[in-house]
């Protein structure tokens, strides 16, 4: 008897709202006529109607330059689409599953409330009765809170209460009085939760059945359509034989309100569920290609301050925001980096590491950034979330997730030999590389008056790893020589002898002008320490590319830059990175430099390195290896397209000699710039050099060439 009364309680007081809806926005006419209708007026008026119809969370996408995925990022896998890219079954079918009255109500839906109270009230089936308009209006409510950091407020469908359920039906109405039938279907479609991996029907669509919402089949339709009432018991992967029965009512439905016809609705319901489930891939971890340089730019926006006050509201930004992130990278030259890295050190089970970085000269634009391993653990991978390409940290101390950098050796000694050119010396003047020794009282030259320290050939401290001298890779360079002839073989006696000569503060210039640093904390490579005249510090195999871009563009440095465009969903333009360039090197400087590294190539420390690429394009290049032999470089370019080329040891903590190693099968006592790096830089650039317009270098002129030595 009790639940009896109840049930009539709330049959009364349903059916007193359900009359006011109908009175008071159903028959505004009527409402005017009289007193107890104005008060239910005044009733509904004062419920709240704010309702902040902002757009989604969407999802961003990272892209390349030539508009290739590289990664999506998302809280909610949603893309946005209007009603007209929608396939017209999906628009008839959720209207006659879920509101075949959405055409002909005000929000609210008096006639299918008091339907729904009567059979919930009477032990009938059980009716929810809201309205699309309703439904949107809580997804929207839902999704502002959820935006706000506030999840713990949103309510669900089988939480609302009854103060709830009013101020849902106020809200619809007003909502309606706002926008058009179309704008509220269109929203409610691109909001609506069809499965944790699919917000709104374009995402649904793709995840699904892979196919976009355009070219949804009615079948197909017609069950995502049943899948919103409830996304877990008609989740047609898991619980297949509930979404076709959820699917065929709503076919019936859509027959029964002409939405189509009896052979349409027979050939849906013969049809089987026909999925082919695209998995959701979101993060840099699932990125499509170069997952460390997605890393690497998704670092960049997450520490700049014009996409947020904070980490969080960046990390919101990029994940709730849907922005379309255009960077610099070519997909072509991407995939022939993979694959070379890939190829470089495939058997490697001592896990050493290879990387290959380009740039183009005049622009700073990254065009490639691979390495040979697996953002995430997999078996019988060499997997790190450290990028070998690019520095530890940004120049304003953000982390940046790089290894930071690595000795350079050699490749350090061209930019000695930039400043020999600078202070007037010339390419074939004759150095004297028969001298090892350069005693503590050496009176080495340094005009900003600071300390040279950190050599001394007698000493253990010299950083040369047990040499009590000066020495070279090989015998019989102990001699005197024409500079150019010491840069092209790699002479160290060579470049010290120039050294000796030189302004220390003028090599620091140098150095600092073609934008190299410390790859650990930013600073300018200390070329007073003399063990840095031959690459003592680590540096970025990003930076070390740029730098010998620099002489690829006859003297011009531009800052690295991996981010073209960043536009939000209205297409509004965001901060970017546009290039930054100065003027670092005199021109004629960098064509003697050019003019030296050429014949690396030709008849230096790269000869054995693939002939084939000089034929190809006129290439530019220097060797490199530090003490141990375990950091080893080829850093070469055109004048389009600048690339370092990096094989040695990666691991954390580690500082292993290159010595005694086996490498695709290959056993090397110890391994040098040319050996591994060396191929590895001439087999990619000869796939993508011509891609990049690679004219003949400038000659420089008399003044900088000198007399040959009689």
């Amino acid at each position: 008897m009790g639940r009896f009364l109840a049930r009539m309680l709330g049959f009364v007081l349903l059916s007193s709202i359900c009359g006011v809806l109908v009175a008071g926005y159903l028959v505004p006419q009527i409402a005017l006529a009289g007193t107890t209708v104005s008060r239910s007026i005044s009733f509904f008026n004062g419920l709240p109607t704010e309702l902040a119809v902002q757009t989604p969370a969407q999802t961003t996408r990272m892209v390349t330059a030539d508009g290739k995925l590289i990664a999506s990022f998302y809280e909610e896998n949603r893309v946005r689409i209007p009603l007209k890219n929608m396939s017209p079954y999906v628009k008839d079918a959720i209207i006659a599953i879920e509101d075949s009255r959405f055409y002909e109500h005000s929000g609210v839906d008096a006639r299918g409330l008091l339907r729904a109270l009567t059979s919930n009230l009477t032990g009938g089936e059980r009716q929810g009765a809201s309205t699309l308009t309703q439904q949107y209006v809580t997804n929207v409510a839902n999704e502002s809170k959820i935006s706000a950091g506030r999840e713990d407020q949103v309510i669900l469908s089988g939480q609302k209460n009854m103060g709830d359920k009013l101020r849902e039906m106020r809200l619809a109405i007003a909502l309606e009085k706002k926008y058009t039938k179309d704008q509220i279907l269109e929203g409610y479609l691109n909001i609506v939760f069809f499965n944790r991996n699919a917000y709104g029907i374009e995402a649904a669509a793709q995840y699904f059945f892979s196919v976009p919402a355009s070219k949804l089949t009615l079948p197909q339709a017609a069950l995502l359509a049943g899948l919103v009432n409830s996304p877990s018991v008609y989740d047609p992967v898991t619980n297949p034989k509930n979404s076709i029965q959820r699917r065929n009512q709503v076919l019936d439905a859509m027959l029964e309100q002409d939405k189509i016809t009896k052979k349409q609705h027979d050939a849906a319901k013969a049809s089987g569920v026909g999925l082919k489930v695209r998995p959701s891939r979101q993060g840099c971890a699932a990125a499509a290609m170069a997952p460390y340089f997605c890393d690497y730019v998704s670092h960049l926006i997450l520490n700049n301050p014009a996409f947020g006050p904070d980490a969080e509201a960046r990390e919101q930004k990029m994940r709730r925001g849907g922005l379309t992130i255009t960077t610099t990278l070519d997909s072509r030259l991407q995939a022939a980096a993979q694959a070379q890295v890939d190829s470089t050190a495939g058997a490697n089970p001592a896990k050493w590491g290879s990387s290959l970085v380009s740039v183009q000269p005049g622009t700073g634009k990254i065009l490639a950034m691979a390495q040979n391993t697996v953002f995430l653990p997999q078996r019988g991978k060499f997997d790190t979330q450290l990028n070998f390409n690019v520095d530890s940290k940004d120049a304003n101390g953000n982390d940046l997730n790089g290894a930071g950098g690595f000795q350079p050796g050699s490749t350090m000694k061209p930019f000695t030999f930039a400043e020999w050119l600078h202070e007037g010396r010339t390419m074939t003047e004759t150095v004297d590389a028969s001298k090892r020794e350069y005693p503590l009282g050496f009176r080495w030259r340094s005009s900003c008056g600071k300390v040279v320290g950190g050599y001394s050939t007698k000493q253990r401290r010299a950083g040369l790893e047990a040499a009590d001298d000066l020495q070279n890779a090989s015998e019989g360079y102990y001699r005197k020589m024409p500079a150019n002839y010491g840069l092209y073989n790699s002479i160290n006696t060579a470049t010290f002898a120039e050294v000796a000569q030189l302004d220390i503060c003028g090599i620091q210039n140098m150095v600092k002008a073609v934008g190299i640093h410390s790859g650990l904390d930013g600073t300018t490579v200390n070329m007073h320490q003399l063990g840095n005249v031959l690459g003592g510090t680590g540096v970025a195999p990003l930076h070390m590319a740029n730098a010998f871009a620099t002489f690829a563009a006859d003297g011009r440095y531009c800052e690295p830059i991996a981010i073209l465009r960043v536009a939000d969903l209205a297409g509004k333009a965001l901060p970017a990175q546009a290039p930054s360039c100065r003027d670092a090197v005199e021109p004629n400087v960098a064509r003697g430099v050019n003019a030296a590294l050429q014949d690396v190539l030709r008849k230096g420390s790269g000869i054995y390195i693939n002939p084939k690429v000089q034929s190809r394009v006129p290439v530019a290049a220097k060797t490199g290896t530090n003490n141990s032999n375990g950091a080893t470089w080829v850093v070469g370019y055109t004048t389009g397209l600048a690339t370092a080329s990096f094989f040695g040891d990666t691991l954390e903590g580690q500082q292993r000699p290159g010595r005694n190693l086996t490498i695709n099968g290959k056993f090397y006592s110890r391994i040098d710039g040319y050996m591994i790096a060396g191929p590895q830089w001439a087999n990619y650039m000869l796939k993508v050099a011509k891609m990049y317009p690679a004219a003949a270098f400038p000659k420089p002129p008399a003044s900088i060439i000198g007399k040959p030595a009689p």
